[in-house]
Protein backbone atom coordinates (compact mmCIF):
# COMPACT_ATOMS: atom_id res chain seq x y z
CA UNK A 1 0.00 0.00 0.00
CA UNK A 2 1.09 3.56 -0.66
CA UNK A 3 -0.41 4.96 2.55
CA UNK A 4 2.07 6.37 5.08
CA UNK A 5 1.63 3.75 7.81
CA UNK A 6 3.28 4.96 10.99
CA UNK A 7 0.85 3.28 13.41
CA UNK A 8 -0.37 -0.33 13.69
CA UNK A 9 -3.97 0.56 12.86
CA UNK A 10 -5.57 1.90 9.70
CA UNK A 11 -7.77 4.56 11.29
CA UNK A 12 -4.88 6.49 12.83
CA UNK A 13 -2.83 6.17 9.66
CA UNK A 14 -5.73 7.49 7.60
CA UNK A 15 -5.95 10.62 9.76
CA UNK A 16 -2.21 11.19 9.51
CA UNK A 17 -2.27 10.71 5.73
CA UNK A 18 -5.17 13.13 5.28
CA UNK A 19 -3.36 15.71 7.43
CA UNK A 20 -0.22 15.36 5.34
CA UNK A 21 -2.18 15.67 2.09
CA UNK A 22 -3.91 18.74 3.56
CA UNK A 23 -0.72 20.71 4.19
CA UNK A 24 0.82 19.15 7.30
CA UNK A 25 4.61 19.20 7.58
CA UNK A 26 6.35 15.85 7.95
CA UNK A 27 8.62 17.03 10.78
CA UNK A 28 5.69 18.33 12.79
CA UNK A 29 3.69 15.19 12.05
CA UNK A 30 6.50 12.95 13.31
CA UNK A 31 6.89 15.13 16.42
CA UNK A 32 3.19 14.66 17.17
CA UNK A 33 3.08 10.96 16.42
CA UNK A 34 6.29 9.71 18.02
CA UNK A 35 5.15 10.18 21.67
CA UNK A 36 1.91 8.28 21.05
CA UNK A 37 3.17 5.37 18.98
CA UNK A 38 2.78 2.97 21.90
CA UNK A 39 -0.71 4.32 22.67
CA UNK A 40 -1.87 3.08 19.27
CA UNK A 41 -1.17 -0.49 20.37
CA UNK A 42 -4.24 -0.33 22.61
CA UNK A 43 -6.48 -0.05 19.53
CA UNK A 44 -7.96 2.64 17.33
CA UNK A 45 -10.42 3.83 19.99
CA UNK A 46 -8.58 3.61 23.29
CA UNK A 47 -5.64 5.89 22.55
CA UNK A 48 -7.51 8.78 20.94
CA UNK A 49 -7.28 11.16 23.96
CA UNK A 50 -3.49 10.90 23.73
CA UNK A 51 -3.70 11.55 19.99
CA UNK A 52 -5.69 14.75 20.48
CA UNK A 53 -3.40 15.92 23.30
CA UNK A 54 -0.31 15.79 21.07
CA UNK A 55 -1.97 17.31 18.01
CA UNK A 56 -3.54 20.12 20.01
CA UNK A 57 -0.22 20.83 21.70
CA UNK A 58 1.41 21.33 18.30
CA UNK A 59 -1.47 23.56 17.26
CA UNK A 60 -1.07 25.64 20.41
CA UNK A 61 2.64 26.05 19.71
CA UNK A 62 1.95 27.20 16.16
CA UNK A 63 -0.62 29.72 17.42
CA UNK A 64 2.03 31.13 19.77
CA UNK A 65 4.56 31.34 16.94
CA UNK A 66 1.95 33.01 14.72
CA UNK A 67 1.37 35.62 17.43
CA UNK A 68 5.09 36.42 17.37
CA UNK A 69 4.91 36.91 13.59
CA UNK A 70 1.82 39.06 14.00
CA UNK A 71 3.60 41.31 16.50
CA UNK A 72 6.26 41.94 13.85
CA UNK A 73 3.69 42.64 11.15
CA UNK A 74 4.51 39.40 9.31
CA UNK A 75 0.92 38.43 8.69
CA UNK A 76 1.51 36.07 5.77
CA UNK A 77 3.89 34.01 7.89
CA UNK A 78 1.42 34.11 10.75
CA UNK A 79 -1.28 32.85 8.41
CA UNK A 80 0.85 29.89 7.33
CA UNK A 81 1.31 28.80 10.94
CA UNK A 82 -2.35 29.35 11.83
CA UNK A 83 -3.36 27.26 8.84
CA UNK A 84 -1.41 24.26 10.15
CA UNK A 85 -2.57 24.89 13.71
CA UNK A 86 -6.18 24.68 12.53
CA UNK A 87 -5.44 21.54 10.49
CA UNK A 88 -3.82 19.72 13.41
CA UNK A 89 -6.62 20.66 15.80
CA UNK A 90 -9.36 19.64 13.38
CA UNK A 91 -7.53 16.32 12.93
CA UNK A 92 -7.26 15.73 16.67
CA UNK A 93 -10.89 16.70 17.24
CA UNK A 94 -12.14 14.45 14.44
CA UNK A 95 -10.56 11.43 16.15
CA UNK A 96 -12.50 11.76 19.41
CA UNK A 97 -15.72 10.11 20.48
CA UNK A 98 -18.87 12.20 20.66
CA UNK A 99 -18.88 14.19 23.90
CA UNK A 100 -15.21 13.57 24.67
CA UNK A 101 -13.85 16.18 27.13
CA UNK A 102 -12.12 19.00 25.28
CA UNK A 103 -13.56 18.16 21.88
CA UNK A 104 -15.91 21.14 21.75
CA UNK A 105 -13.18 23.57 22.87
CA UNK A 106 -10.68 22.15 20.39
CA UNK A 107 -13.13 22.58 17.52
CA UNK A 108 -13.76 26.21 18.51
CA UNK A 109 -10.03 26.91 18.71
CA UNK A 110 -9.45 25.31 15.30
CA UNK A 111 -12.20 27.40 13.70
CA UNK A 112 -10.79 30.60 15.23
CA UNK A 113 -7.31 29.82 13.90
CA UNK A 114 -8.72 29.06 10.45
CA UNK A 115 -10.69 32.32 10.33
CA UNK A 116 -7.70 34.36 11.47
CA UNK A 117 -5.51 32.64 8.88
CA UNK A 118 -8.03 33.58 6.17
CA UNK A 119 -7.84 37.23 7.24
CA UNK A 120 -4.06 37.46 7.68
CA UNK A 121 -3.28 35.49 4.52
CA UNK A 122 -5.87 37.26 2.35
CA UNK A 123 -6.92 33.77 1.31
CA UNK A 124 -9.56 33.38 -1.39
CA UNK A 125 -12.31 31.87 0.74
CA UNK A 126 -15.29 33.64 2.25
CA UNK A 127 -17.40 32.18 5.03
CA UNK A 128 -21.11 32.25 4.08
CA UNK A 129 -24.35 30.83 5.52
CA UNK A 130 -26.87 29.05 3.29
CA UNK A 131 -30.44 29.18 4.69
CA UNK A 132 -32.07 25.75 5.17
CA UNK A 133 -35.58 24.78 6.18
CA UNK A 134 -34.12 24.38 9.67
CA UNK A 135 -30.94 26.26 10.54
CA UNK A 136 -28.21 27.10 8.07
CA UNK A 137 -25.50 25.37 6.08
CA UNK A 138 -22.12 27.05 6.76
CA UNK A 139 -19.88 27.16 3.70
CA UNK A 140 -16.66 28.52 2.22
CA UNK A 141 -16.93 30.33 -1.11
CA UNK A 142 -13.80 30.46 -3.27
CA UNK A 143 -14.19 32.74 -6.28
CA UNK A 144 -12.70 32.21 -9.71
CA UNK A 145 -10.59 35.19 -10.80
CA UNK A 146 -11.80 37.76 -13.30
CA UNK A 147 -14.98 39.69 -13.99
CA UNK A 148 -18.37 38.36 -15.00
CA UNK A 149 -20.36 35.26 -14.18
CA UNK A 150 -18.35 32.08 -13.57
CA UNK A 151 -19.16 28.39 -13.34
CA UNK A 152 -19.26 27.01 -9.80
CA UNK A 153 -19.05 23.61 -8.11
CA UNK A 154 -20.81 22.66 -4.87
CA UNK A 155 -18.40 20.44 -2.89
CA UNK A 156 -19.86 18.44 0.02
CA UNK A 157 -18.44 16.48 2.93
CA UNK A 158 -18.33 12.80 3.63
CA UNK A 159 -19.35 11.28 6.96
CA UNK A 160 -16.61 12.77 9.12
CA UNK A 161 -15.02 15.67 7.23
CA UNK A 162 -15.65 19.41 7.39
CA UNK A 163 -15.63 22.31 4.93
CA UNK A 164 -12.10 23.29 6.03
CA UNK A 165 -10.78 19.86 5.07
CA UNK A 166 -12.63 20.19 1.76
CA UNK A 167 -10.79 23.44 1.14
CA UNK A 168 -7.46 21.80 2.03
CA UNK A 169 -7.91 19.15 -0.66
CA UNK A 170 -6.85 22.05 -2.94
CA UNK A 171 -9.75 21.29 -5.27
CA UNK A 172 -11.06 24.88 -4.87
CA UNK A 173 -7.63 26.24 -5.79
CA UNK A 174 -7.39 24.05 -8.88
CA UNK A 175 -10.94 24.85 -9.97
CA UNK A 176 -10.26 28.59 -9.58
CA UNK A 177 -7.19 28.14 -11.76
CA UNK A 178 -9.55 26.74 -14.40
CA UNK A 179 -12.00 29.64 -14.08
CA UNK A 180 -14.48 27.90 -11.75
CA UNK A 181 -15.63 28.95 -8.28
CA UNK A 182 -16.25 26.49 -5.43
CA UNK A 183 -18.73 26.33 -2.57
CA UNK A 184 -17.47 23.95 0.16
CA UNK A 185 -20.41 23.10 2.43
CA UNK A 186 -20.92 21.74 5.93
CA UNK A 187 -24.15 19.96 5.02
CA UNK A 188 -26.43 18.50 7.72
CA UNK A 189 -24.64 15.74 9.62
CA UNK A 190 -21.16 17.21 9.16
CA UNK A 191 -18.88 20.02 10.35
CA UNK A 192 -20.56 22.99 11.98
CA UNK A 193 -24.05 21.92 10.95
CA UNK A 194 -23.71 18.86 13.20
CA UNK A 195 -21.46 20.23 15.94
CA UNK A 196 -23.04 23.63 16.48
CA UNK A 197 -26.61 23.17 15.22
CA UNK A 198 -27.29 19.46 15.84
CA UNK A 199 -28.54 19.05 12.26
CA UNK A 200 -28.43 15.32 11.40
CA UNK A 201 -27.68 13.64 8.08
CA UNK A 202 -30.40 13.97 5.46
CA UNK A 203 -30.02 11.04 3.03
CA UNK A 204 -32.16 12.95 0.52
CA UNK A 205 -29.31 15.31 -0.30
CA UNK A 206 -31.25 17.23 -2.93
CA UNK A 207 -33.11 18.94 -0.06
CA UNK A 208 -30.01 20.84 1.11
CA UNK A 209 -28.13 20.86 -2.21
CA UNK A 210 -31.07 22.70 -3.78
CA UNK A 211 -30.71 25.39 -1.12
CA UNK A 212 -27.09 25.81 -2.16
CA UNK A 213 -28.21 26.28 -5.78
CA UNK A 214 -30.84 28.81 -4.64
CA UNK A 215 -28.12 30.82 -2.91
CA UNK A 216 -25.70 30.59 -5.83
CA UNK A 217 -28.35 31.80 -8.28
CA UNK A 218 -28.57 35.00 -6.25
CA UNK A 219 -24.85 35.76 -6.64
CA UNK A 220 -23.99 38.17 -9.44
CA UNK A 221 -20.67 36.42 -10.16
CA UNK A 222 -22.18 32.95 -10.71
CA UNK A 223 -23.37 31.50 -14.02
CA UNK A 224 -26.65 29.81 -12.99
CA UNK A 225 -26.52 27.50 -16.01
CA UNK A 226 -23.06 26.15 -15.09
CA UNK A 227 -23.39 24.75 -11.58
CA UNK A 228 -21.80 21.38 -10.79
CA UNK A 229 -21.80 19.11 -7.74
CA UNK A 230 -19.20 16.81 -6.24
CA UNK A 231 -18.59 15.07 -2.95
CA UNK A 232 -15.84 13.13 -1.21
CA UNK A 233 -16.20 9.77 0.55
CA UNK A 234 -19.84 9.58 1.76
CA UNK A 235 -20.28 12.60 -0.50
CA UNK A 236 -20.18 9.85 -3.13
CA UNK A 237 -23.76 9.16 -2.07
CA UNK A 238 -24.86 12.76 -1.54
CA UNK A 239 -23.56 14.22 -4.82
CA UNK A 240 -25.12 11.68 -7.24
CA UNK A 241 -28.42 11.75 -5.35
CA UNK A 242 -28.50 15.57 -5.51
CA UNK A 243 -27.63 15.66 -9.22
CA UNK A 244 -30.34 13.08 -9.91
CA UNK A 245 -33.10 15.14 -8.31
CA UNK A 246 -31.95 18.77 -8.66
CA UNK A 247 -32.28 19.55 -12.39
CA UNK A 248 -30.33 22.80 -12.14
CA UNK A 249 -27.04 20.92 -11.75
CA UNK A 250 -25.24 20.82 -15.10
CA UNK A 251 -22.53 18.28 -14.25
CA UNK A 252 -21.49 15.95 -11.44
CA UNK A 253 -18.61 13.89 -10.09
CA UNK A 254 -17.68 11.75 -7.10
CA UNK A 255 -14.35 11.49 -5.32
CA UNK A 256 -14.97 7.92 -4.22
CA UNK A 257 -18.19 6.11 -5.07
CA UNK A 258 -20.55 5.29 -2.19
CA UNK A 259 -23.34 3.62 -4.10
CA UNK A 260 -24.89 1.51 -1.33
CA UNK A 261 -23.72 2.85 2.01
CA UNK A 262 -26.51 1.09 3.87
CA UNK A 263 -25.04 -2.22 2.71
CA UNK A 264 -21.62 -1.08 3.94
CA UNK A 265 -23.07 -0.92 7.46
CA UNK A 266 -23.99 -4.59 7.32
CA UNK A 267 -20.43 -5.37 6.27
CA UNK A 268 -19.01 -3.27 9.10
CA UNK A 269 -21.19 -5.07 11.62
CA UNK A 270 -19.65 -8.28 10.23
CA UNK A 271 -16.17 -6.72 10.69
CA UNK A 272 -15.59 -6.47 6.94
CA UNK A 273 -13.54 -3.48 5.76
CA UNK A 274 -12.02 -0.60 7.68
CA UNK A 275 -13.81 2.16 9.59
CA UNK A 276 -13.02 5.83 8.81
CA UNK A 277 -12.95 7.13 12.40
CA UNK A 278 -12.54 5.72 15.92
CA UNK A 279 -15.68 5.18 18.00
CA UNK A 280 -17.43 4.50 14.68
CA UNK A 281 -20.88 3.44 15.84
CA UNK A 282 -21.15 6.27 18.35
CA UNK A 283 -20.19 8.68 15.57
CA UNK A 284 -22.82 7.50 13.10
CA UNK A 285 -25.51 7.50 15.80
CA UNK A 286 -24.60 11.14 16.51
CA UNK A 287 -24.43 12.12 12.83
CA UNK A 288 -27.83 10.57 12.06
CA UNK A 289 -29.50 11.71 15.28
CA UNK A 290 -30.18 8.06 16.15
CA UNK A 291 -30.98 6.86 19.67
CA UNK A 292 -29.52 3.37 19.15
CA UNK A 293 -28.28 0.93 16.52
CA UNK A 294 -31.72 -0.11 15.31
CA UNK A 295 -32.73 3.54 14.92
CA UNK A 296 -29.52 4.26 13.00
CA UNK A 297 -30.06 1.34 10.64
CA UNK A 298 -33.59 2.53 9.95
CA UNK A 299 -32.49 6.15 9.39
CA UNK A 300 -29.70 5.04 7.05
CA UNK A 301 -31.91 2.72 5.00
CA UNK A 302 -32.27 5.38 2.29
CA UNK A 303 -28.48 5.54 1.77
CA UNK A 304 -28.69 3.45 -1.38
CA UNK A 305 -28.51 4.81 -4.93
CA UNK A 306 -30.00 1.77 -6.67
CA UNK A 307 -33.01 2.83 -8.71
CA UNK A 308 -32.10 6.52 -8.68
CA UNK A 309 -29.17 6.99 -11.05
CA UNK A 310 -31.18 6.77 -14.25
CA UNK A 311 -32.53 10.22 -13.29
CA UNK A 312 -29.11 11.77 -13.97
CA UNK A 313 -29.24 13.40 -17.41
CA UNK A 314 -26.04 15.45 -17.30
CA UNK A 315 -22.33 14.53 -17.60
CA UNK A 316 -21.08 12.51 -14.61
CA UNK A 317 -17.62 11.32 -13.53
CA UNK A 318 -17.01 8.37 -11.19
CA UNK A 319 -13.60 8.01 -9.49
CA UNK A 320 -12.37 5.44 -6.98
CA UNK A 321 -9.16 4.00 -5.58
CA UNK A 322 -8.34 0.43 -6.61
CA UNK A 323 -7.20 -0.47 -3.08
CA UNK A 324 -9.87 1.39 -1.10
CA UNK A 325 -10.05 -0.46 2.23
CA UNK A 326 -13.31 1.19 3.33
CA UNK A 327 -15.57 1.23 0.26
CA UNK A 328 -15.34 -1.45 -2.41
CA UNK A 329 -14.45 -0.38 -5.97
CA UNK A 330 -17.44 -2.50 -6.99
CA UNK A 331 -19.61 0.44 -5.97
CA UNK A 332 -17.92 2.55 -8.63
CA UNK A 333 -18.93 -0.07 -11.20
CA UNK A 334 -22.50 -0.05 -9.88
CA UNK A 335 -22.76 3.73 -10.06
CA UNK A 336 -21.26 3.97 -13.53
CA UNK A 337 -23.38 1.11 -14.92
CA UNK A 338 -26.58 2.79 -13.72
CA UNK A 339 -25.83 6.19 -15.33
CA UNK A 340 -27.74 5.03 -18.39
CA UNK A 341 -29.21 8.46 -19.23
CA UNK A 342 -26.08 10.54 -18.71
CA UNK A 343 -24.96 12.00 -22.06
CA UNK A 344 -21.34 11.70 -20.99
CA UNK A 345 -20.24 9.28 -18.30
CA UNK A 346 -16.73 8.31 -17.30
CA UNK A 347 -15.23 5.95 -14.73
CA UNK A 348 -11.63 6.15 -13.53
CA UNK A 349 -10.18 3.66 -11.05
CA UNK A 350 -6.82 4.90 -9.75
CA UNK A 351 -4.17 2.19 -9.70
CA UNK A 352 -0.61 1.77 -8.44
CA UNK A 353 0.63 3.16 -11.76
CA UNK A 354 -0.32 6.69 -10.73
CA UNK A 355 -1.40 6.57 -7.07
CA UNK A 356 -4.51 7.65 -5.26
CA UNK A 357 -5.36 3.99 -4.67
CA UNK A 358 -6.55 4.39 -1.08
CA UNK A 359 -9.88 5.76 0.13
CA UNK A 360 -10.46 9.15 -1.59
CA UNK A 361 -6.80 9.19 -2.57
CA UNK A 362 -5.54 9.58 1.01
CA UNK A 363 -2.18 8.27 -0.23
CA UNK A 364 -2.04 10.89 -3.01
CA UNK A 365 -4.89 13.32 -3.64
CA UNK A 366 -3.28 15.01 -6.63
CA UNK A 367 -4.67 12.62 -9.25
CA UNK A 368 -8.26 12.84 -8.10
CA UNK A 369 -7.96 16.60 -7.66
CA UNK A 370 -6.58 17.14 -11.17
CA UNK A 371 -9.06 14.82 -12.86
CA UNK A 372 -12.13 16.27 -11.16
CA UNK A 373 -10.93 19.82 -11.87
CA UNK A 374 -10.43 19.03 -15.55
CA UNK A 375 -13.80 17.27 -15.72
CA UNK A 376 -15.66 20.32 -14.50
CA UNK A 377 -13.60 22.61 -16.73
CA UNK A 378 -14.66 20.52 -19.73
CA UNK A 379 -18.32 20.16 -18.75
CA UNK A 380 -19.04 23.57 -17.21
CA UNK A 381 -17.12 25.84 -19.57
CA UNK A 382 -13.84 26.35 -17.73
CA UNK A 383 -10.36 25.98 -19.14
CA UNK A 384 -7.72 23.26 -18.93
CA UNK A 385 -4.74 25.24 -20.19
Amino acid sequence: MALFEYFPNYIWNLSVAIAMESGGRIGEVIDMCKPIKDAADAGADAGTPAFMKQWVAMGDKLIELAAEDEAKGRLFSASNKLERAALYMFTGERMQGHGHPGRKETYAKARAAFDKSTQFGKINRERVEIPLETGTMPALFTRAPGEGRKPVVVFCNGLDSCKELLYWTQLPEQLARRGISTLCVDQPGSGEALRLQDLPVDPHSESWASKAVDWLEQQDNVDPKAIGMTGISLGGHFAPRAVAYEPRFASGAVWGANHNWREVQDKRMAREGENPVPHYWAHVHWAFGAKDQDDFLEKSSAMNLNGHMDSIKVPFLVTHGANDRQISPQYADDLYDQLVNSPRREKVIFTAREGGVEHVGADNMSYGRDLISDWFAETLGGKTA
